[in-house]
């Protein structure tokens, strides 16, 4: 790999986006929990779920602070790293970018405060609808980053103006409901949810182990048995719509995902498992289930899902077909007053394509077939790191709805569960992060060699920096951010340590739970 400015930039970004998604799934998951055990809370006035929300709220605290921390880097990387991509989409990109920080830092963070200092100062239905806000905010924040992250993908409700040469925003509306924004937005906060719950769920087994807690523990592991199974399933369901949406407007992205070379004959097979091979451009030992990727891609049974060799040779036609508007463009664009022919409005939309062949040489207008081949090859992503990375997070979330599904038919028992369920969720505590950091990789590393789809080539956005500049910024971004990391698990051990301060012995409606003999320990 060399280590240009470009491989820098796209390596920062990547990292600071990684380290930010450790924090906020569980932002989300956490969010929602808290007002539901408070909605408990008032509507039976025990105080044994107050106690519960003030506990898990502390926790929650700890990870907002450090998800608006790392956070803030990330909006800044735009104009330092990516400066001409901002001044290229920055109409359209920007709009939602600054409704996110009006909800992450005004709306969000203010009532997060109200939460922590309003219990003595707002009555309880008052302090209610300030953690429902709290978590309504949480979750309009995630909306509108997604919404810029799906243009990305799908760049709608925009036009591209030569006399400026920069993409204008047309259509705010085709923005905010962006079909990639909305299948993009459930399946991230419901991945969030599902980190939440299980964050809950594993923690709650700890203390029945330890036998220490166990009011606040049994509670807990009822609302996020129920919260969390919930959750994985709208996972699954909302990840169907994700592939279609893909189907449609990232296709060499789901050929990559699958491995897939040769366009199948409709219903095109899901491989669960195999071994891709890009030498020989096969999956060997494929393991596949009839007609699934054709249902899932296309929701048809007589749409083919196409290949990567095919879309390479589509590719191709688009890199000679945006020739000509390339050429006008070099010559006209950038001129008060010009307008583009009529004659060149095909050619126009495929400019994008013909500038791959700019990391190849300068003068595209004389790049050979074979330099155009080798940029159409560029369109291809990494086949085995989105191969591996879609099965392993699709095989966590079955898992995450077997794990749920039965810790909830053991609380509607009034169980715990025997002690290797309860060993078994505790240590699955990492297991929604490692998913939604590979659901990440998928989504992003899925996009290249694009930062705007069809549209942008990622080359073609970074800054004019020195790469000495960026690697310093790298180094210190990672020092950085690891740091945070370890704070905001020291402080999270510490307090799950210290556990509720409040101790609650009052007896349920139907008399208190089981406690299990003999207590459990966990491993420390």
């Amino acid at each position: 790999m060399e280590f240009d400015v470009v491989t820098l930039s796209r390596l920062q970004f990547a990292l600071t986006a990684l380290y930010h998604f450790l924090f906020v799934p569980l932002t989300l998951g956490l969010s929602l929990l808290l007002a539901i055990m408070e909605s408990v809370y008032v509507m039976t006035g025990r105080t044994v779920w107050r106690d519960a929300v003030k506990f898990w709220g502390t926790l929650f605290g700890i990870n907002f602070v450090m998800g608006v921390a790392t956070g803030v880097t990330m909006e800044f990387q735009f104009g330092t790293n990516w400066a001409y991509y901002a001044h290229y989409v920055g109409d359209i990109f920007g709009a939602p970018l600054a409704i996110e920080g009006l909800m992450a830092f005004f709306m969000e963070g203010t009532f997060v405060g109200l939460f922590f200092f309003g219990w003595k100062r707002l009555t309880k239905v008052q302090h209610l609808v300030v953690t429902w806000l709290v978590a309504i905010g949480t979750n309009f924040s995630a909306l509108w980053i997604l919404i810029a992250n799906a243009w990305m993908s799908n760049p709608v409700g925009a036009v591209f103006n030569p006399q400026t040469m920069r993409m204008e925003l047309s259509s705010f509306r085709d923005v905010v409901f962006n079909p990639v924004a909305q299948s993009k937005f459930v399946h991230t906060v419901s991945a969030g949810y599902v980190t939440g719950a299980m964050f809950v769920l594993a923690i709650s087994a700890y203390y029945v182990l330890r036998g220490r807690h166990l009011e606040i523990a049994r509670r807990s592991l009822t609302v996020a048995a129920s919260f969390g199974l919930a959750s994985a399933l709208s996972v699954v369901v909302l990840g169907d719509e994700s592939g279609y949406t893909a189907g449609e407007n990232q296709k060499m992205k789901i050929a990559a995902i699958e491995s897939m070379w040769e366009t199948e004959p409709p219903p095109a097979s899901f491989t669960i498992v195999g071994l891709p091979d890009i030498e020989s451009e096969t999956t060997r030992y494929a393991i596949e289930i009839p007609w699934l990727l054709g249902l899932i891609a296309t929701r048809s049974l007589d749409t083919p899902v196409e290949g990567i060799k095919d879309l390479v040779a589509q590719a191709e036609k688009r890199i000679r077909n945006g020739m000509d508007g390339y050429l006008w463009l070099a010559k006209e664009g950038g001129r008060e007053h010009v307008a583009l022919p009529d004659a060149l409005q095909s050619s126009m939309r495929d400019v994008g394509y013909t500038l791959l062949l700019k990391s190849i040489r300068q003068d595209v207008e004389n790049a050979s077939a074979e330099e155009i081949h080798a940029a159409a090859l560029k369109t291809i992503p990494n086949v085995p790191v989105l191969f591996w990375s879609f099965r392993i997070m699709v095989g966590l979330g079955f898992y995450f709805i077997a794990l749920f599904g039965a810790s909830f038919i053991f609380s509607c028992k009034r169980r715990h569960g025997p002690l290797w369920f309860m060993k078994l969720t505790m240590w699955s505590l990492p297991l929604p992060w490692i998913a939604a950091e590979l659901g990440w990789i998928v989504a992003e590393y899925g996009r290249q060699p694009w930062i705007i789809d069809g549209i942008m080539p990622t080359f073609m956005g970074v800054s004019s920096v020195p790469a000495s500049d960026v690697a310093a910024s790298l180094a210190a971004f990672v020092l950085f951010y690891s740091s945070l990391a370890a704070v905001d698990l020291a402080l999270i051990v510490k307090y799950v340590r210290l556990g509720p301060h409040a101790k609650t012995h009052e007896p349920t409606s139907s008399g208190p739970l089981p406690v299990p003999q003999p207590t459990y320990d966990a491993p420390r």
